[in-house]
């Protein structure tokens, strides 16, 4: 197993899945940079760590804040409805950028390419079939990064995560509308079916893949299933914050037809729609090909649970 350098990191967007990969980054004793289109940060940086300002739609920008670096970590992303329109113009841009550098690029993915499976279990060998324009969006971007990575342009990797959560998550089926409402002692609004299996990733476990995988020459060419804890209903998993926070939770479910007419006035809700059949169906994340290359690495639901309640917990409108 070859091990790649390394040492000079730049981290393109400062979402949640950006600081998360920052974070494990740092305690690897590694040099970061962040770039957003601001140069500046929602929360404060440690004293080692370089934000600037750049557009990564552009790849002049990307290729001149990305020379010298080791590694890039393809983070940003457009807000929730515009995905279709803006996400191709920033996968664009990074890629014609960072192929103009030495560096390696190391994408943070999700799974919405594959479309249902009808309960079946989620693999990497599994065809592109999603029907939906954010399904078929994603699916478009990780062919024309791996098509460029066989063609010699770039050396490349995607990590893909199932629903996320965690410090710093707020904008996600179990971010703010189940750890928020829960201090708050509100009802938990979820999707779908309570009691239907679903995968959820904890964020950190998502920035440390991402940041494994691009240490080893063996990752790219390729996307890998990032590790995630055991598969749990999303009751048991509302179960277990209510456990943390030591009140009783209830939960209201809403259904396709409810995220239809909420979505008249929200537009996240709206865009969602299509793809209410990760939460009508079994869905199950296999991450064994990650683990028998490179190991589990996966913190049980319950530590991270808590340390996701923590981090709520420190935040004003929650104090």
């Amino acid at each position: 197993m070859a091990i790649l350098q390394s040492e000079r990191n730049v981290i393109l967007g400062t979402g949640p899945l950006g600081l998360a990969v920052m974070d494990e980054l740092l305690a690897r004793g590694r040099q970061v940079t962040l770039v957003n289109r601001r140069g500046q940060a929602d929360e404060p940086l440690p004293d080692d760590v370089k934000i600037v300002a750049g557009d990564v739609t552009h790849p002049d920008d990307v290729a001149r804040l990305c020379a010298g670096a080791d590694v890039v970590f393809q983070c940003a992303q457009p807000h929730y409805d515009e995905w279709p329109e803006k996400f191709p113009p920033i996968i664009d841009g990074v890629l014609h950028g960072v192929s103009r550098t030495t560096a390696r690029l190391v994408v943070g993915d999700n799974l919405y390419m594959y479309g249902p499976t009808g309960g079946a279990p989620i693999d990497e060998d599994l065809p592109y079939a999603a029907n939906g324009r954010k399904g078929r969006t994603r699916a478009l971007l990780a062919q024309k990064l791996l098509d460029a990575h066989a063609a010699g342009q770039i050396q490349v990797t995607m990590g893909r995560a199932s629903d996320f959560y965690g410090p710093r998550v707020r904008d996600s089926a179990a971010g703010e509308i189940v750890f928020a409402a829960a201090l708050a002692g509100k009802t938990i609004n979820v999707l779908g079916d309570p009691d239907q299996p679903h995968t959820y990733t904890f964020i950190r476990d998502f920035a440390r893949a991402l940041v494994t995988l691009s240490e080893h020459s063996e990752a790219f060419g390729r996307a890998w299933h990032v590790p995630s804890a055991p598969t749990v209903t999303t009751r048991q998993f509302v179960a277990m914050v209510e456990g943390t926070v030591e009140r009783p939770l209830k939960i209201r479910a809403a259904g396709k037809l409810t995220v239809s007419l909420l979505g008249l006035f929200n537009a996240d809700l709206r865009e969602f729609k299509e793809m209410m059949y990760e939460f009508e169906e079994p869905y199950i994340v296999d991450h064994s090909q990650y683990q028998a290359a490179f190991g589990n690495g996966i913190t049980p639901h319950e530590t991270a649970i808590a340390e996701t309640v923590a981090w709520y917990r420190q935040q004003p409108e929650n104090v």
